[in-house]
């Protein structure tokens, strides 16, 4: 699940709203993105810094766009039996209050939506692997 967070650039193939992203820099501990996101006609360009602590978290802080302030954090755990529990956390506040109000309408319905995006990127990525290993096959998968 690591691996799926910080592959920041594959985000516009999956993510809802991501219409393009381009990768300033990016190593083993830290990546700076500009993301273009889109709704209904709305378009807006950010720039954030992505940290990585691997295997264990990645947390997102913002450099500039249309926000106040934009974080998020997630935290991976080993399951026992396989699998990984995902903790995520965001904490933003738009400069408009005009998109404030309009984006906190809006939040639950997609923060939902993007989780379930990450989730079916992790099965199309991941369940193939539980398949063939449960099969007897030789797979090993990490995030």
């Amino acid at each position: 699940m690591f691996a799926l967070v910080t592959d920041i650039e594959r985000y516009p193939e999956f993510l809802p709203w991501v219409i393009a992203l381009r990768i300033r820099s990016d190593s083993e501990h830290e990546a700076v993105a500009d993301m273009i996101v889109g709704f209904k006609g709305l378009r807006e360009s950010f720039s954030c810094r992505v940290h990585k602590d691997r295997p264990r978290a990645v947390t997102v802080s913002y450099i500039d766009g249309p926000m106040r302030h934009l974080s998020n954090e997630w935290q991976f755990a080993p399951v026992e039996g396989g699998g990984c529990r995902v903790d995520f956390m965001v904490d933003f506040a738009f400069r408009s209050r005009m998109f404030e109000a309009l984006a906190g309408q809006m939040f639950d319905k997609a923060l939902r939506k993007m989780i379930a995006a990450f989730e079916t990127r992790a099965d199309d990525l991941y369940a193939a692997g539980r398949a063939m290993s449960s099969e007897g096959r030789n797979s090993s998968l990490s995030g």
